[in-house]
């Protein structure tokens, strides 16, 4: 896809989040005016995860294009940066917590459009685990505040199964990492390969 239609792709998708997001606050739940309001559900915090990456998207497309043919030394690093802070969110964050909702057609069509430099496996998967270990801690505080737990599932399970299910929340967000590292690979490693075929072809 060339670099036009993606950048309105994906300017269109981030302002689409600012839309949903804006919306979800505006719905008067009780939930979301007691402790940790919004802040309090994966959903929520996703919404917001994929508009700041998306965000990065736009801008490193803006600095792109902005830089492009007349960009110093300094520029290209500052862009670098960019496209590496682009790659890791993909990576450690877009993907593995956009798995569980409905913007996952929007992380495809981003892995399909731009290739992200996924970290080591070791570095992803620490990062990506500390983020889930966050979270659990998180909503372990907030408990703690309010004496609510704030899925009602965990208000109906003892210590150990509730232990099994942030074990298995975190084992979760692993694999989903994974399965975006092997997905982006895949992707590339097969345009790659379809490239090199017509150059092949056309020799």
């Amino acid at each position: 896809m060339a670099l036009i239609p993606s950048q309105i792709l994906r300017v269109a998708i981030l302002l689409s989040y600012f839309s949903i997001i804006c919306n979800y606050k505006a719905i008067d739940m009780p939930a979301h005016q007691t402790y940790g309001g919004s802040w309090k559900f994966l959903t929520f915090i996703d919404l917001v995860i994929q508009a700041v990456f998306f965000g990065v998207c736009v801008l490193t497309d803006l600095s792109s294009l902005l830089t492009k043919g007349t960009a110093s030394v300094e520029q290209e690093r500052q862009l670098r940066k960019l496209i590496g802070l682009r790659d890791w969110m993909m990576a450690v964050l877009a993907f593995p917590v956009g798995v569980h909702t409905t913007v996952l057609p929007f992380i495809i069509i981003e892995m399909r459009t731009t290739h992200h430099q996924y970290p080591s496996r070791l570095c992803g998967l620490l990062a990506v685990c500390s983020f889930a270990v966050g979270y659990v801690l998180w909503m372990c505080w907030v408990h703690n505040v309010t004496g609510v737990w704030v899925y009602p599932l965990l208000e109906h399970i003892g210590p150990m199964a509730r232990a099994l299910f942030f074990i298995s929340l975190t084992g979760l967000i692993s694999l989903y990492y994974i399965l975006g590292e092997i997905l982006n690979s895949y992707i590339w490693d097969s345009s790659r390969s379809m490239i090199d075929a017509n150059k092949d072809k056309a020799d």
